[in-house]
C-alpha cells in the first residue's frame, strides 16, 4: 500500500502559490494500519465469542490469529514500505501470514474475517496470478479442513461454502481494482515527473532564450549607438589632427562636433541603461529625429544629406519608430565608412495607411548586394525589422549606389469623429 500512498501524494494538487500542499498523512501507511488493526482485533473478539467449538480450541485460535499482528509490523511493514512488491521479502510476509490463518480458520470458522486483511497486502506485495492463488487457498483450504475435522450438517455446510466463495470473489474483486488503481497511479507519477522535469527544461530553455535575446538586443542596440558614435569622434579626431595646421578655424567646428557627438553618446548610454527610448526621439517626432540625424550627418562628412517626409505624418508605436531611426542610423554610418568620401544622400519617409517606410539612398561607390557575406549592421537591421513585423531591403550594385529600404506595417489612423 506504501506504492498507492506515495503516488496519491505524489498527485496532490498545487496551491495557488505553486507549492505542493502538505501530506494528508504524516506516515503513508497509517490508515492502513488502523484498518489492519481493527480487522485484527474485531476477529479475536468473534473468535473468543465464537459459540463453537469448545473454549480452549477458541482460545488456541485467537492466539494464531493475535500472532498475525506481531507479524506484520515485523515483516509486513517493512516490506509494504519498501514497496518490494512480487520480491521474497514480501512472499515470505504473506507465507507466514497464511500459515499462521490456516488452523485458526479450520479451528473456528470466524477466523475467515482475517481475509479481508490478507487480500489486499497478498495483491500489494504478489503479483496477479500469485495473489489470486493466494486466495484461493485462504477460502478453500479452511473450508476443506473444517468439514473433515467437525463434519458439519449439509446446509450448514453449503452455507459456509457460498460464504467462501463470496468472500473469494469480493476479495478478487477488490484486488484486481486495488492493482489496477496502483497501476494508474505509478503511470501518472511517471507522467506527473515527465511534466514537471519538461517544465522545468521549458523554464530553463525560456531562461536561456531570453538571456541570448536581451544579448542580441543589447549588441545592437550598443552598435547602433555607441559604436557609431565613438567611429564619429574617431573620424573627427583624424579630420582635426589634420587640420590643426593647416585650416584651424575648420579644426575648431569639428572639435565642436566631437563635443556634440560625446554629449549626444553619453545621452544615449543613459537611455540604453534607463531602457527608454533612444535620446533622438525624447520628446521629438520621428520626423524630428531624422532630421535631426541627417544634420548631423552632413556636418560631420560636409556632404548634403536631404530628408523628404510624405504622406499624413503621425504617432506610431515606439517599437516602430525606433526601428526606423536605427535603420536610418545605419544606414548613414555605413554611407559614411563605404561609400567612398562625401557623397550627397536622400532619406525618404513615407506614411502610408497600413504602412511606415523608410529608404536611404547614397551616390556612393555601391557593392554587390548578392554577395553572402554581410556586416553586422545589416543583419542587424534585418532582424530589428522581422521584430516589428516588417522586412529590409538592401539594393545595391558596383558603382550604382545603395538603397536601404525598411517597410513596417501600421495600423491604419483612426478617424476622427465630426459632430
Amino acid at each position: 500500500m506504501a506504492a498507492v500512498s506515495a503516488d496519491l501524494l505524489r498527485e496532490e494538487p498545487t496551491g495557488a502559490s505553486g507549492a505542493r500542499e502538505p501530506d494528508e498523512w504524516a506516515d503513508p501507511l497509517r490508515p492502513w494500519d488502523g484498518y489492519f488493526g481493527a480487522v485484527w482485533a474485531v476477529t479475536v473478539v468473534l473468535v473468543l465469542g465464537a459459540a463453537e467449538p469448545s473454549w480452549p480450541l477458541r482460545v488456541v485460535a485467537a492466539a494464531l490469529v493475535g500472532l498475525t499482528l506481531p507479524w506484520y509490523l515485523w515483516a509486513g511493514r517493512p516490506a509494504l514500505l519498501d514497496d518490494t512488491a512480487a520480491g521474497a521479502r514480501g512472499r515470505r510476509y504473506v507465507l507466514g501470514a497464511v500459515l499462521l490463518f490456516l488452523p485458526a480458520a479450520v479451528l473456528v470458522g470466524e477466523t475467515q474475517l482475517v481475509t479481508f486483511a490478507l487480500a489486499p497486502q497478498c495483491f500489494t506485495l504478489l503479483r496477479l496470478s500469485a495473489a489470486l492463488r493466494v486466495l484461493g487457498v485462504l477460502g478453500a483450504v479452511p473450508y476443506v479442513g473444517w468439514v473433515l475435522v467437525w463434519r458439519p450438517a449439509a446446509g450448514e455446510a453449503g452455507f459456509r461454502l457460498l460464504l467462501a466463495a463470496a468472500t473469494f470473489a469480493f476479495a478478487a474483486f477488490l484486488g484486481r481494482w486495488t492493482i489496477r488503481i496502483i497501476g494508474q497511479s505509478r503511470e501518472r507519477a511517471a507522467l506527473i515527473a515527465e511534466l514537471e522535469a519538461g517544465r522545468g527544461e521549458i523554464a530553463r530553455l525560456s531562461a536561456a532564450h531570453g538571456a541570448l535575446a536581451e544579448r542580441e538586443r543589447m549588441s545592437r542596440e550598443i552598435h547602433d549607438t555607441l559604436a557609431q558614435g565613438f567611429t564619429s569622434l574617431l573620424m573627427l579626431s583624424q579630420a582635426v589632427e589634420s587640420e590643426l595646421d593647416d585650416d584651424p578655424p575648420r579644426a575648431r567646428r569639428h572639435v565642436a562636433l566631437m563635443v556634440r557627438t560625446a554629449r549626444e553618446n553619453l545621452a544615449e548610454a543613459r537611455a540604453l541603461v534607463a531602457g527608454g527610448s533612444p535620446a533622438d526621439l525624447a520628446g521629438a517626432s520621428l520626423a524630428d529625429a531624422l532630421r535631426r540625424l541627417t544634420g548631423r550627418h552632413s556636418a560631420q562628412t560636409g556632404a548634403p544629406a536631404r530628408l523628404t517626409v510624405t504622406g499624413t505624418a503621425r504617432p506610431l508605436p515606439t517599437a516602430h519608430e525606433v526601428v526606423a531611426l536605427r535603420a536610418c542610423q545605419e544606414a548613414l554610418a555605413n554611407t559614411r565608412k563605404h561609400a567612398g568620401g562625401a557623397v550627397p544622400v536622400t532619406v525618404l519617409l513615407t506614411y502610408a495607411s497600413d504602412a511606415l517606410t523608410l529608404s536611404v539612398r547614397d551616390g556612393g561607390r555601391g557593392f554587390d548586394a548578392r554577395s553572402p557575406h554581410e556586416g553586422y549592421g545589416l543583419a542587424g537591421l534585418r532582424a530589428r525589422a522581422e521584430e516589428a513585423g516588417g522586412r529590409a531591403c538592401v539594393r545595391s550594385a558596383p558603382g550604382s549606389g545603395t538603397t536601404v529600404t525598411v517597410r513596417l506595417p501600421t495600423k491604419p489612423p483612426t478617424p476622427r469623429s465630426h459632430r
